[in-house]
């Protein structure tokens, strides 16, 4: 399934580089897939709520202000998100390929709307050690 999902976002970044917009078959595929994630993720890219923390050792991590106001952290090319969404619909009940953020996160880089801001090394370990408390 995860061969689909990385199809799904390359069309995703073929078709919004294109007409800096997606399509109804692109959103198609995408509801099909993601059915309950789809249309909150897409509001998270709309509204700007992803960024990217990147520090001088080339060590990312994404941040995502949910639609409560909460940050939630995701790191790159891992399937994680420390939201409660998360822990229930993907770990524990299994209905879901992944939660709202980590779509938003996967989306945005897709369609190269997130934005970039650079942190030092520790500020990144010190985001990880604090992650869940």
């Amino acid at each position: 399934m995860e061969d689909v999902v990385d199809q799904l976002l390359q069309e995703v970044a073929k078709c919004f580089q294109k007409y800096s917009t997606l399509t109804d078959e692109v959103l198609s595929g995408l509801a099909f897939v993601f059915q309950g994630t789809l249309l909150p993720a897409l509001s998270l890219v709309d509204s700007k709520s992803v960024t990217r923390l990147v520090s001088p050792s080339s060590r990312c991590l994404y941040e995502v202000r949910g639609s409560s106001g909460n940050v939630y952290m995701c790191f790159e090319g891992l399937n994680y998100c420390c939201c409660p969404s998360y822990t229930y619909s993907v770990l524990k009940r299994r209905d879901s390929m992944m939660c709202k953020h980590i779509l938003a996160v996967r989306l945005s880089e897709a369609m190269q709307t997130c934005c970039t801001v650079n942190v030092q090394d520790d500020d990144i370990a010190t985001i990880i050690i604090n992650m869940d408390t």
